[in-house]
């Protein structure tokens, strides 16, 4: 049996759920769906549901009840059944003929005391007992209609959507991300004149708002039912000043602090928040093909992490745009395709080009396989190689079933090669490198005066032109990679020329996206005014200044810039050099020229080496100082005291040779990325640890996937402080 992990998680909990629902109707709301997804497939939900029809239904107030012959339902909620949750529950059983109801939630019973207010105290001495799910069973009772009816509520820790073994998202916390400072004068509105927050270094739990608090503490739920699943007793750091009270919550969360007293093995956990580093959130530097199948492809609806795969291409219909929809889209998540899930999991792994070829690779064994007139063609993959295999199963049902989930990630290759934004993803990653070298030479004005002409209202634009949202990722690549910066005049009146200019073409769009709609608070260009979209400018402005000021906090992590410069490397003596060289005058290397009379002259001869400026991501640069084999006390990796113990020990380490805890003590390294994290970032981290420190394993974790777009939509969204629970 292998270890356990985040897929053995996943499966655990569903197996669980699976064995609930057999002749039942089930309801699921979107972050369960996306958990099953990715963890088994619905496919093994409908074989354990049974019956000729399909008995599985969105959550949602609207939801169809069930009939006289549908006796049993099963909901199964990521969410705390409470407020607009229960009324739900409430209109769906009272509209149908159930007499048997079992309501799994993903929300330990812990937390449902918190979210009733049962002070800690009192909660304690209820261990054991689960007061608040036995209430609910009584009224599901009620709502049925007959006490005498069956009703069962019970907490199954259906936390993750396993991408990989070592990569996992936590779909219920999509929109969970960190606080910018600008967030702090909103928590400062509410808060009295004596006690108002200088910054975010002084923002705590007690400082955020109630509904924030709960959706943390949930998160942490979740996680400390990993944790019990792995068997671990896990130490908590953190980097940055959101991560800090997650962290914090996870080391003091009662049910975790019981669970590791009697938790074999260790391990550590650390959360990173995304804001003090968004370059890579935003960058196309990422060499890996799903990260640009993730960028280009529709997302699929209800998903945060998944992508619609057209395959109209593989029925006898014309692939044509009204057809579009008449064909269920293919997906990337392929649990249960043995064959699928080793290419995926190769994808994940590999550069574009090598992925690509195992791409081609598989298509063509599964051909073979069932004996398809496959021609084979070496050197480079191109899309219409690629399609002529696939096309080669269209009309063999039984090779189109077998191979079904193969097809579906060959299709998501084919599409996102031809697709127009892939051939930008290198107008992208050009402009980044002339960006990087500019910081460098230039001042921020003058940065920004480069994206001044590419600012073009949609009637001047071409293809090949930035569009709104594109030219927003591109600000928040320039302000996140180029940090603190000094403010003056000239800079002052660059934005404004910036700003003006962004204002005027968000005015001038034929339509407005629905991010545009989001940051300017209008539902149509006609509606939108010159004035009503410079307020929404500036506003975004003081976000970019929050982004560039993210990292001051940081005493170790203040930068992800590395400057370019010029080096000089020794040659030797021009008698060390070849006699062609010395003949010729010439440099090797750079072909630099240099005269030389004789080949005595005891000179030494220096070569100038340029070494461009490069991006240096704060996710690598975490990873490096946790696994320094001079294991000094990390800086800004702060550790989170789970009682008295650990401030003994803290405090004692003083004074006496006590090793105070370090992220690379065990042989678990878990990393939780607040925010998102990306494919290649997820990669990165993994081959970063086998490099450093072989023996360890590594699981990255993250609230979701991120492509470039996803980062405007999070970082404009107004409800950070106030999250939507459901009541």
């Amino acid at each position: 049996m292998s270890a356990p992990g985040v897929q053995s998680f996943t499966k655990q909990g569903w197996d669980q759920v699976l064995a609930k629902v057999k002749r039942a109707l089930v309801y699921m709301d979107a972050a369960c769906a996306e958990s099953l997804h990715w963890g088994c497939g619905s496919t093994r939900l409908l074989e354990a549901v049974g019956g000729p029809a399909c008995h599985l239904r969105e959550f949602e107030p609207a939801a169809v009840g069930g009939g006289a012959e549908q006796p049993k339902a099963v909901f199964v909620l990521s969410c705390l059944l409470k407020g607009r949750t229960v009324e739900t529950l409430r209109n769906i059983i009272c509209r149908s003929h159930f007499q048997y109801c079992v309501v799994v939630t993903a929300v330990d019973h812990a937390v449902h005391l918190t979210a009733n207010h049962v002070p800690a105290a009192a909660a304690a001495e209820l261990e054991g007992q689960q007061p608040v799910f036995e209430q609910l069973e009584e009224k599901l009772c009620e709502w049925m209609g007959n006490m005498n009816y069956t009703a069962k509520v019970l907490h199954i820790p259906l936390l993750l959507a396993p991408a990989a073994p070592h990569l996992a998202l936590t779909p219920a916390f999509a929109s969970l991300f960190p606080l910018l400072p600008q967030d702090v004068h909103l928590l400062n509105s509410a808060r009295p004149d004596k006690r108002r927050l200088g910054s975010l270094a002084e923002v705590d739990a007690n400082a955020l708002s109630p509904e924030l608090l709960l959706q943390i503490r949930c998160l942490v739920s979740g996680l400390s039912s990993l944790c019990e699943h792995l068997g671990v007793r896990e130490e908590c750091f953190a980097v940055g000043s959101f991560s800090r009270i997650i962290a914090a919550d996870l080391a003091n969360y009662v049910p975790a602090k019981n669970r590791r007293k009697t938790s074999a093995g260790r391990a550590s956990v650390v959360f990173v928040d995304r804001t003090l580093d968004l370059t890579g959130a935003v960058g196309h530097h990422g060499d890996n093909l799903v990260e640009k199948i993730i960028s280009v492809l529709p997302q699929l609806p209800g998903h945060t992490n998944d992508v619609m795969v057209n395959m109209v291409e593989l029925t006898a219909l014309q692939n044509e745009e009204e057809n579009q929809n008449m064909v269920a889209p293919g997906c990337l998540a392929q649990s249960n395709d043995t064959a699928a899930k080793a290419l995926w999991e190769a994808l994940l792994n590999s550069k574009h080009k090598e992925a690509v070829m195992e791409v081609r690779r598989h298509l063509v064994e599964a051909a073979s396989r069932e004996n398809l007139p496959i021609k084979m063609s070496m050197g480079r993959v191109t899309p219409a190689q690629l399609t002529s295999y696939i096309q080669l199963f269209k009309n063999n049902l039984k090779a189109l079933v077998n191979h079904c989930g193969l097809l579906q990630l060959g299709l998501a290759t084919v599409q996102t090669l031809k697709h127009p934004q892939t051939a930008k993803w290198d107008n992208f990653l050009a402009f980044e490198r002339l960006l990087l070298q500019s910081m460098g030479e230039s001042t921020m004005p003058v940065v920004l005066n480069q994206l001044l002409p590419m600012i073009k209202p949609s009637n001047q634009r071409t293809n090949d032109d930035y569009s709104p949202e594109e030219l927003l990722i591109l600000l928040i690549y320039i302000y996140s990679v180029t940090g603190e910066f000094t403010e003056d005049k000239d800079l002052a009146e660059t934005e404004e020329k910036v700003k003006k200019a962004l204002a005027q073409t968000f005015c001038e769009e034929s339509e407005l996206s629905p991010l545009l709609q989001k940051i300017t608070g209008c539902d149509s260009s006609i509606n939108l005014t010159f004035h009503r979209s410079k307020i929404a400018v500036d506003e975004l402005f003081t976000s970019l200044r929050d982004i560039a000021g993210a990292r001051s906090l940081m005493k170790q992590f203040k930068s992800v810039y590395v400057p370019g410069n010029h080096t000089h490397q020794d040659l030797g003596r021009p008698s060390d050099l070849p006699q062609a060289h010395r003949d010729e005058g010439q440099m090797p290397g750079l072909g630099c020229q240099c005269k030389i009379s004789s080949p005595t002259v005891t000179v030494v001869l220096m070569e100038a080496t340029e070494i461009e400026a490069s991006y240096r991501p704060l996710l690598k640069q975490v990873v490096e100082e946790i696994f320094d084999p001079e294991r000094p006390d990390p800086v800004d990796i702060e550790h989170m005291s789970s009682g008295l113990t650990d401030l003994l020990k803290t405090g004692f380490s003083m004074f006496m040779k006590v090793s105070r805890p370090h992220p690379s003590d065990h042989p678990l390294l878990i990393l939780f990325v607040v925010g998102g994290v990306t494919v290649s970032e997820a990669k990165m981290i993994k081959d970063l640890v086998l490099s450093l420190k072989p023996g360890t394993q590594v699981i990255v974790l993250s609230t979701r996937l991120l492509k470039p777009l996803t980062m405007p939509e999070l970082l404009f969204a107004t409800d950070r402080l106030h999250p939507d629970l459901g009541f």
